[in-house]
């Protein structure tokens, strides 16, 4: 397993440089002046000059990527930002565990909910809790969760007074946004957990069970369960690599200080090392998530880790 650990994480390297590829380029593309931007539309054209020159912004395209890489690979320098002055390394370091966060609690409320919604839809197949489940799980889908998080803020916010409309800080702040990330997370875990458990609890061993005498419940937690979990793990690992991304919406919409907002806020001022810094860590996060979500197949299913050996 150790092996295979080592490769996938050698497998970072290319899929690094490709985001950063993708990225750099987009940027490059992008119309818009960054030294005009951080500057100020007054500033003298000397200025300006002087600053594209000492950032290398004249240079071509392929010279500014080139020696982006060798900084971020040599020194673990990915530049410093345009309007801050500071290094973007630690800007994004110290807004990525707000959104690490954020993403964390939306997966898990879907999990939470979704896994035992999913199960009980499966058992009840086609009855009235499971109807009224599968619609609402369809709107969680379709549902934009910008405009979810606004409807939360105008209920619970506005007209009740029950939770505070913005802030990430304590247990009060964290509903509302968690809830928001989570709506679409949460259907598409339950929509899965009932497809693979209606796979499951028609198999052959689960009759043989059942002929044998065992309790429903231990038939469905203990014999079902275990076997129909692999793609609600796959499922949940996607999702929370998703939900790093896709919360800036959500961080936008509550003002919550993480990486998607210093990434709408650097867009705007046209700072593109900052935001190619925060789609390198996303991006990288993301890799590293999945790979956990494959070592977690090993734990749930003996048969995969038989397969590391």
């Amino acid at each position: 397993m150790l092996r295979y650990v080592l490769r996938r994480l050698a497998m970072l390297v290319p899929v690094t440089i490709g985001v950063a590829l993708i990225v750099f380029s987009l940027l490059y593309m992008t119309p818009g002046d960054p030294a005009r931007m951080a500057l100020g539309e007054d500033a003298p054209e000397e200025a300006v000059e002087q600053f594209r020159q000492k950032r290398g912004l004249d240079d071509p395209f392929v010279v500014q990527f080139g020696r982006y890489v060798y900084r971020a690979a040599v020194h673990g320098d990915i530049g410093n930002s345009y309007v801050t002055k500071m290094p973007v390394a630690h800007e994004v370091a110290e807004r990525f565990p707000t959104t690490m966060k954020l993403a964390f609690s939306a997966v898990l409320l879907g999990v939470l909910i979704g896994v035992p919604l999913g199960i009980v839809c499966a058992v009840r197949q086609y009855s009235l809790f499971d109807s009224v489940a599968m619609i609402f799980a369809l709107l969680g889908v379709s549902m934009p969760n910008f405009w979810l998080g606004i409807l939360l803020i105008l209920l619970f916010s506005v007209h009740l007074g029950w939770l505070p409309p913005s802030g990430f800080g304590t247990l009060d702040e964290m509903v509302m946004p968690a809830f928001t990330l989570s709506g679409g997370s949460l259907a598409i875990i339950a929509r899965m957990t009932r497809s693979s458990m209606l796979e499951v609890i028609r198999a052959d061993y689960i009759t043989m069970a059942r002929a044998k005498g065992q309790k429903e419940s231990v038939v469905i937690w203990r014999h079902a369960l275990p076997n129909a979990l692999i793609p609600v793990i796959t499922v949940a690992g996607i999702q929370f690599g998703r939900l790093l991304g896709g919360s800036i919406l959500t961080e936008s919409v509550f003002s919550i200080p993480g990486v998607g907002r210093l990434m709408v806020d650097s867009i705007k001022m046209r700072d593109f090392p900052m935001v190619q810094g925060g789609v390198l860590f996303i991006a990288v996060a993301f890799c590293v998530i999945n790979l956990a979500v494959d070592l977690l197949y090993a734990w749930v299913d003996p048969r995969i880790k038989s397969q590391y050996r």
